[in-house]
């Protein structure tokens, strides 16, 4: 069932042999007490097929290149035991039972929030550790749960930096939009930023009046009543929360219909995506993306970006890559701390993880009492010629904004 970290091959056996094997899931694994001499075992879950397969597909590039930096670390082995969500909730909590009840003694994952709190009850119910490598809802580090972490911003923490840094950006382009329409996708994230918007969007007394709000399905295949709903408000800048596919059908409407805001700017993935940028071309510079990125000033940045290139060439280091990476370092170093796989002394390890040579932005990983790191920062970034740059915060930029959006 399960295999080194170093194959990075996924096979639907690895998910879906040995059925009959779920009902071992009540009970704790075996050789949780194994020697430290021992692999880790690690079950990762992405959507790897599905509508977000691109993405999960990206995030695991990022498992690909932690074998032999774990090597550099002089951290424990990790054996991984892949497992495809689907990007389905109930195929998400499935797969964590399987995993678990296959012998998987510490779970990371799976990107989107909804499937990473179907798999966070689980976790939580067989007293197995979950690293969540990407996924933004607040509610899933607030159920008091003590085997749950996550190494990635909340959408409130999202959304207070990306204002902070829209404001860095106007004053950097002397410009001060002053009205803009929000077109966000149906799902758990969406809801999540369209809901912490609403409510936060007060205190930072932003220069732009919100005039509309416009929800789609990130699944739909024509979005062309949205974008030209969203055309018709005449809003200077459109502010974007979007998935990968949605994204690029976005553009392409945009482009189609000739609407050229002053700027797109984007809370959350889609729009700077390696498939984006390739898919677009051209038409994908000017969108600027407010996200969890990598501190480029940082050392182990340039470790991780050599790493992606020597497996990947022709990727570009993004989200996926940095907090799948840094989740699975997260296991590493409470296993090697932690001295054993028991379940138990695993969490309380990673409970008391203090790790500054990492890649995000931020003084570091470490977990509140919540587990949650809320020491992130996030980014802003944007597209040009094909790559990114960093503009905002000042302590991380590498480039100065292209405003306003040009289209070809």
């Amino acid at each position: 069932m399960s295999r080194k970290i170093s194959d990075t091959r996924v096979s639907r056996r690895t998910v879906t042999a040995g059925i009959g094997a779920a009902a071992l899931a009540g009970v704790a694994p075996f050789n949780i007490g194994r020697a430290q001499g021992a692999p880790l075992k690690v079950g990762v879950l992405l959507p790897r097929s599905g509508t977000q397969a691109g993405i999960g597909q990206d995030c695991q590039r990022g498992v690909d290149i932690t074998v032999g930096i774990l090597k550099q670390m002089k951290m424990p082995d990790l054996q991984i035991m892949n497992a495809d969500t689907e990007t389905n909730v109930d195929v998400a909590r499935a797969r964590a039972e399987k995993l678990i009840a296959d012998g998987a003694q510490l779970l990371v994952g799976a990107f989107d929030s909804g499937q990473s709190t179907a798999i966070a009850q689980v976790a939580e119910q067989k007293g197995i550790p979950y690293v969540i490598n990407i996924a933004a809802a607040p509610p899933i580090t607030e159920q008091g749960y003590k085997f749950v972490f996550r190494n990635f911003p909340t959408g409130p923490m999202i959304l207070r930096d990306a204002f902070l840094n829209q404001k860095e950006i106007f004053a950097l382009v002397n410009d001060q939009p002053k009205t803009a329409v929000m077109l966000h996708v149906n799902d758990t994230y969406g809801m999540s930023i369209l809901g912490g918007t609403k409510a936060m969007f007060p205190r930072f007394e932003m220069p732009y009046k919100i005039v509309e709000e416009i929800a789609y399905d990130p699944a739909a295949r024509d979005l062309s009543v949205e974008v030209a709903k969203a055309k018709a408000t005449n809003a200077e800048v459109l502010i974007a929360v979007s998935r990968l596919n949605d994204a690029i059908l976005v553009t392409r409407e945009m482009i189609k219909q000739r609407w050229t805001p002053k700027s797109v700017l984007s809370i959350g993935p889609g729009w700077y995506e390696d498939q984006y940028l390739k898919t677009l071309g051209k038409n994908a510079d000017g969108p600027i993306s407010f996200v969890p990125w990598y501190d480029p000033n940082k050392k182990a940045t340039k470790l991780l970006e050599d790493a992606l290139a020597k497996a990947h060439a022709g990727i570009g280091l993004n989200t996926n890559h940095v907090y799948t990476f840094e989740a699975l370092l997260v296991a590493a170093d409470a296993y090697k701390r932690a001295g054993s796989a028991d379940p138990k002394a695993l969490a309380d390890a990673i409970r008391a993880t203090k790790i500054t040579d990492n890649v995000s932005p931020g003084p570091g990983i470490q977990f509140d009492a919540k587990g949650q790191n809320d020491q992130l920062k996030c980014s802003a970034i944007q597209n040009r010629g094909g790559k990114l740059v960093t503009l905002a915060p000042k302590a991380s930029a590498n480039a100065k904004p292209d405003w306003p959006l040009k289209r070809a």
